[in-house]
Protein backbone atom coordinates (compact mmCIF):
# COMPACT_ATOMS: atom_id res chain seq x y z
CA UNK A 1 0.00 0.00 0.00
CA UNK A 2 1.58 3.46 -0.87
CA UNK A 3 2.22 5.50 2.11
CA UNK A 4 0.79 9.02 0.69
CA UNK A 5 3.01 10.83 3.53
CA UNK A 6 6.39 9.19 1.73
CA UNK A 7 5.43 9.43 -1.86
CA UNK A 8 5.15 12.46 -4.38
CA UNK A 9 4.96 13.29 -7.97
CA UNK A 10 8.70 14.05 -7.33
CA UNK A 11 11.39 14.17 -5.03
CA UNK A 12 10.44 16.07 -2.30
CA UNK A 13 12.28 18.75 -0.26
CA UNK A 14 11.73 17.80 2.94
CA UNK A 15 13.84 14.52 1.97
CA UNK A 16 17.22 16.10 1.49
CA UNK A 17 18.42 15.86 4.76
CA UNK A 18 17.33 12.70 4.96
CA UNK A 19 20.19 11.84 2.52
CA UNK A 20 23.40 13.42 3.92
CA UNK A 21 24.64 9.70 5.25
CA UNK A 22 24.10 7.91 2.13
CA UNK A 23 27.26 8.73 0.46
CA UNK A 24 31.01 10.31 1.57
CA UNK A 25 32.48 13.52 2.99
CA UNK A 26 31.55 15.54 -0.69
CA UNK A 27 28.31 14.67 -0.95
CA UNK A 28 27.63 15.05 2.82
CA UNK A 29 28.61 18.45 2.65
CA UNK A 30 26.45 19.61 -0.79
CA UNK A 31 23.83 18.13 1.41
CA UNK A 32 24.13 20.39 4.45
CA UNK A 33 24.70 23.48 1.73
CA UNK A 34 21.32 23.06 -0.27
CA UNK A 35 19.52 21.91 3.11
CA UNK A 36 20.72 25.45 4.87
CA UNK A 37 19.72 27.63 1.52
CA UNK A 38 16.40 29.32 0.84
CA UNK A 39 13.38 26.53 0.62
CA UNK A 40 12.66 28.11 -2.85
CA UNK A 41 16.21 29.07 -4.10
CA UNK A 42 18.38 27.53 -6.56
CA UNK A 43 19.61 25.59 -4.33
CA UNK A 44 16.76 23.26 -3.52
CA UNK A 45 15.17 23.54 -6.66
CA UNK A 46 18.84 22.13 -8.21
CA UNK A 47 18.80 19.60 -5.94
CA UNK A 48 15.16 18.32 -6.52
CA UNK A 49 16.08 18.24 -10.16
CA UNK A 50 18.72 16.75 -10.10
CA UNK A 51 17.07 13.85 -7.69
CA UNK A 52 13.96 13.63 -10.03
CA UNK A 53 16.41 12.80 -13.01
CA UNK A 54 18.23 10.02 -11.00
CA UNK A 55 16.03 8.87 -9.56
CA UNK A 56 13.77 8.80 -12.80
CA UNK A 57 10.76 10.71 -10.45
CA UNK A 58 8.36 10.75 -14.78
CA UNK A 59 8.29 6.83 -14.65
CA UNK A 60 6.91 6.29 -11.34
CA UNK A 61 3.50 5.95 -10.58
CA UNK A 62 1.73 5.11 -7.86
CA UNK A 63 1.51 1.21 -8.38
CA UNK A 64 5.09 0.74 -8.80
CA UNK A 65 7.42 -0.76 -6.59
CA UNK A 66 9.56 2.48 -5.91
CA UNK A 67 6.30 4.55 -5.01
CA UNK A 68 5.60 1.87 -2.14
CA UNK A 69 8.46 1.89 -0.63
CA UNK A 70 8.87 6.07 -0.66
CA UNK A 71 10.59 8.84 -2.25
CA UNK A 72 13.25 8.59 0.21
CA UNK A 73 13.75 5.04 0.09
CA UNK A 74 13.72 5.10 -3.58
CA UNK A 75 16.95 8.48 -3.61
CA UNK A 76 18.72 6.46 -0.85
CA UNK A 77 19.04 3.35 -3.06
CA UNK A 78 19.75 5.33 -5.95
CA UNK A 79 22.63 7.74 -4.65
CA UNK A 80 23.89 4.23 -3.21
CA UNK A 81 23.79 3.00 -6.33
CA UNK A 82 25.08 6.22 -8.27
CA UNK A 83 28.64 4.22 -10.25
CA UNK A 84 30.08 7.56 -10.31
CA UNK A 85 32.02 9.69 -7.42
CA UNK A 86 30.79 12.65 -5.09
CA UNK A 87 32.50 14.62 -7.06
CA UNK A 88 30.41 13.15 -10.24
CA UNK A 89 27.01 14.36 -8.11
CA UNK A 90 28.31 17.75 -7.21
CA UNK A 91 28.78 18.24 -11.14
CA UNK A 92 25.30 17.04 -11.83
CA UNK A 93 24.22 19.41 -9.51
CA UNK A 94 26.02 22.51 -10.43
CA UNK A 95 24.55 21.16 -14.13
CA UNK A 96 20.85 21.46 -12.80
CA UNK A 97 21.81 24.71 -11.05
CA UNK A 98 23.20 26.32 -14.03
CA UNK A 99 19.62 25.30 -15.69
CA UNK A 100 17.44 26.22 -12.82
CA UNK A 101 19.28 30.38 -13.26
CA UNK A 102 19.12 30.00 -16.95
CA UNK A 103 15.37 28.99 -16.95
CA UNK A 104 14.57 31.54 -14.00
CA UNK A 105 16.51 34.37 -15.85
CA UNK A 106 14.45 33.66 -19.16
CA UNK A 107 11.45 33.43 -17.39
CA UNK A 108 12.30 36.99 -15.68
CA UNK A 109 13.57 38.30 -19.20
CA UNK A 110 9.92 37.77 -20.46
CA UNK A 111 8.64 39.68 -17.72
CA UNK A 112 5.66 37.77 -17.42
CA UNK A 113 4.13 35.58 -14.21
CA UNK A 114 3.36 32.06 -14.60
CA UNK A 115 0.05 31.58 -14.15
CA UNK A 116 -1.40 31.97 -10.93
CA UNK A 117 1.47 33.99 -9.40
CA UNK A 118 2.36 37.61 -9.64
CA UNK A 119 5.83 39.27 -10.10
CA UNK A 120 6.89 40.84 -6.01
CA UNK A 121 8.64 43.89 -5.53
CA UNK A 122 11.67 42.21 -5.00
CA UNK A 123 11.59 40.65 -8.75
CA UNK A 124 10.15 36.95 -7.63
CA UNK A 125 7.24 35.39 -8.00
CA UNK A 126 4.50 34.91 -5.21
CA UNK A 127 1.22 33.57 -5.51
CA UNK A 128 -1.59 35.81 -6.23
CA UNK A 129 -4.06 36.16 -3.24
CA UNK A 130 -6.65 33.72 -3.79
CA UNK A 131 -9.07 35.65 -1.71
Amino acid sequence: MVNPEETGLIFPAHGISLLMDVRGEMWQNLVAAVEKSEPDGNAQVAFILMMARLNNCVTCNSDSYRAMHGCITCARQSIKRFHGSDEDLTGIFETARTEVIEFLQKKNETNTPPSGFKKSSKGSYVPKNIY
